[in-house]
């Protein structure tokens, strides 16, 4: 997919904005500024919500052994698996996604929206040495945990051995994986009431920051078999180094394709690498707004974002409504410079043109707004008889 910068139908911006021009051909990347993800405009009701959670989840982070990741030691992990009741760092965060959420959903303690029934769990779970005592039960002594240099190759064969194979656990404890099975009458609640209640909310509203993967999952197999398993089914996610995040708001379709006698159920299924995620279903609808934003971590080789609009059938294969392709790259770019530059007021830095080789349906501007390099996309659905796709597209820099 052919892309081109704002400078190749334009004069470059003098002053200030030419100096970004510049950092745009810089080959040495910049993630390590301190995030603008806390100053995300939210409304008040959301962040009177979850102020009170955000704060009990730092004050959890400071207890002894969550300060460092729970599975190779990197000091002020940024990420948790609420299933798990780890904290966690980038790095391992990415094997963890590509388990599935069935074993480890997680989420970001900066980027996400936490309530307090979400902080009751990681409370009840007890934390990372708690978590640690029982999936680290019988490492042999001569198998090294990761550490904050080790490979994503070593991350992934250790943390699926840990928490996938549950080879470390002692069998003589309970199943670590039965909070997910048990309801409670507890004021605090257990996980699979919250799971349950996060399904029965998600057709009513968009789910913010929603990161997941389907995995196959292998379980009982003997222990003599547990190794190879582990290298056969290490996904190209667990392996790949990470280089920053990217938030995707899918806004809304117009005019899509009928596939349901006279309407649709559209929703939208996004594909960066060996990650997928996708929208909720909305139903009878042909101009849809979901207006749901999801992430997705950045491999270092950056591949194209794939999108593809299914409408949703409940005894049949789901029908497929159109696909396009958005080469991130130039956006990734745009963030790496602005990271190494001290400009600070809002600009255009550069453009995907629309053309008849594209699949879009207008320039796709790249801008800097309040801190954050931006990019708005109208797509042309490929494949299909009709139906336009709007997407924001956002990118986040890594804090470790």
């Amino acid at each position: 997919m052919s892309t081109q910068h704002g400078n190749s139908d334009t004069k470059p911006p003098s002053g200030s904005g030419s100096r970004l021009y510049d950092l745009l051909c810089a080959e040495q990347p910049y993630w390590n500024r301190p995030s603008d993800a806390d100053s995300t405009p939210w409304n008040f009701r959301e962040l009177w919500k979850s102020s009170g959670a955000k704060e009990r989840l730092e004050k959890l982070l400071k207890e002894s052994g969550n300060s460092v990741c729970a599975d190779c030691g990197t000091p002020d992990p940024k990420w948790v698996s609420l299933t798990l009741g780890v904290f966690i760092c980038i790095k391992c965060s990415g094997v963890h996604r590509s388990l599935g959420v069935h074993i480890s959903k997680v989420l970001s303690v900066k980027l996400d929206e936490w309530t307090d029934e979400q902080v009751d769990v990681l409370v009840n779970l007890g934390g990372n040495n708690v978590a640690n005592n029982k999936y680290e039960a019988l490492i042999p002594e001569n198998l090294k945990k990761p550490t904050p240099d080790s490979s994503n190759e070593e991350r992934a064969d250790f943390i699926r051995r840990k928490y996938e194979i549950m080879q470390f656990f002692d069998g003589n404890k309970h199943d670590p994986h039965s909070h997910q099975r048990t309801s409670s009458s507890s004021s605090q609640g257990s996980l699979s009431n919250l799971f349950s209640q996060d399904k029965r909310q998600y057709e009513k509203q968009p789910t913010r920051h929603r990161i997941g993967q389907k995995f196959r999952n292998s379980w009982g197999r003997r222990d003599s078999d547990n190794h190879k398993s582990v290298r056969k089914s290490n996904s190209l996610a667990g392996m790949v180094e990470f280089i920053g995040m990217i938030k995707v708001n899918v806004v809304k379709g117009t005019n899509l394709a009928v596939r349901d006698m006279v309407t649709s159920d559209p929703y939208v299924m996004l594909t960066l690498g060996q990650q997928s995620v996708k929208t909720r279903v909305i139903k009878n609808n042909l101009n849809p707004v979901w207006n749901e934003s999801l992430m997705l971590s950045i491999p270092d080789s950056i591949p194209p974002l794939k999108v593809i609009v299914y409408d949703k059938d409940t005894f049949s294969h789901d029908d497929f409504m159109g696909e396009a392709e958005i080469d991130i790259q130039p956006l990734v770019a745009a963030a790496k410079a602005h990271e190494r530059s001290e400009i600070q007021e809002s600009m255009q830095l550069g453009k995907w043109v629309a053309s008849k080789d594209n699949t879009l349906e207008k320039d796709g501007i790249i801008t800097v707004t309040d801190g954050k390099v931006k990019q708005d996309i109208s797509l042309r659905l490929q494949k299909v008889e009709r139906g336009v796709l709007e997407i924001e597209l956002e990118c986040v820099p890594l804090t470790q």
